[in-house]
């Protein structure tokens, strides 16, 4: 079977959709697929300069494209209340929430404004009290879907409920992993929480594979070390126009529904077409996935109202 792209998706035009961390990597990416199958895009940044760059590449290569900017930080929940508050204020409806924007692994412990680990703060926390706080705005769409963006690296990571915001011991890539890992599980528990409610909304996992994103820049890594894993990510990882199509796929096609994952169909799924991926079990375990749950509405403060 043919490999599938960015041209199969449907006809977007009506649909409005929201992308966490659209200024760059396969945020950006999906933004301009989606703007050229005729969605309202809004590209929920943090740095709205580059956001607007985005917007302006997409209308200089789609002219009459819907795309505005938004200012949105993940690690910030007075951020995410004031995103919410505006798109209640502007937006009719949420057809596709695609929460894209990832934290890259962080070398020494730093955390956000409101004091959690900027990683498990950024990744989950942040993500999950923004899909909160638009469900009323989801649920005013037709058949809106929820993505969540989550790694390969979930398959690594274990939610450390004595040490989530990692105060007693920091390992990077151990956070980092936890957070891919709360991304899925979350993804599949408003899934559940959605199918016990005959809820119309569905909700769905991705992930890109390897994708050459910047990742390495972005977490310091001195000249040599990123000079290397540059040309790992060459040989065996893909572009983030390749990278953005499996949450593309998720969010738009009339055979992706609710509780599913999807990635790369290559080899050890770093790269390729869109197909379903493999879940690690420690996401499919409910009762720690409830209990994540619990603990992220009381860390931020942010109650799911009633899915349908």
């Amino acid at each position: 079977m043919p490999a599938w792209t960015a041209q199969e998706i449907p006809s977007q035009s009506g649909k409005i959709v929201i992308i966490t961390g659209a200024s760059s990597g396969i945020g950006a990416a999906a933004a301009e697929d989606l703007a050229a199958k005729g969605a309202d895009v809004i590209l929920a940044v943090r740095n709205h300069a580059r956001g607007d760059i985005v917007r302006a590449r997409i209308l200089g290569r789609h002219p009459g494209a819907k795309v505005s900017v938004s200012m949105l930080d993940l690690a910030d929940l007075a951020s995410i209340r004031a995103f919410a508050e505006r798109t209640h204020a502007t937006q009719p409806k949420i057809d596709i929430l695609l929460n894209n924007a990832g934290l890259g692994l962080q070398a020494a412990r730093a955390v956000t404004k409101d004091g959690f680990e900027r990683q498990f703060g950024t990744n989950h926390l942040g993500h999950f009290a923004l899909t909160g706080l638009l469900v009323p705005a989801l649920l005013r769409a037709p058949a809106p879907r929820v993505v969540t963006i989550a790694s390969i690296a979930h398959k690594r990571g274990q939610i450390d409920f004595a040490n989530l915001q990692a105060e007693r011991a920091y390992a990077g890539m151990k956070i980092y992993a936890q957070s891919k890992l709360a991304n899925l599980m979350f993804a599949l528990e408003l899934d559940a929480r959605a199918r016990a409610a005959s809820s119309k909304l569905a909700s769905l996992g991705a992930h890109p594979g390897i994708a050459a994103t910047g990742f390495l820049s972005a977490i310091g890594q001195p000249a040599y070390l990123e000079a290397v894993g540059n040309l790992v990510l060459k040989i065996f990882g893909q572009d983030s126009a390749h990278g953005a199509l499996p949450g593309l796929y998720a969010a738009t096609m009339p055979d992706a529904y609710g509780g599913q994952y999807w990635g790369p169909d290559g080899f050890a799924e770093l790269r390729g077409a869109p197909a379903l991926a493999k879940i690690a079990p420690q996401a499919k375990n409910i009762e720690t996935r409830q209990r994540l749950w619990t603990v992220s509405e009381e860390l931020t403060g942010v109650s799911f109202p009633p899915l349908a």
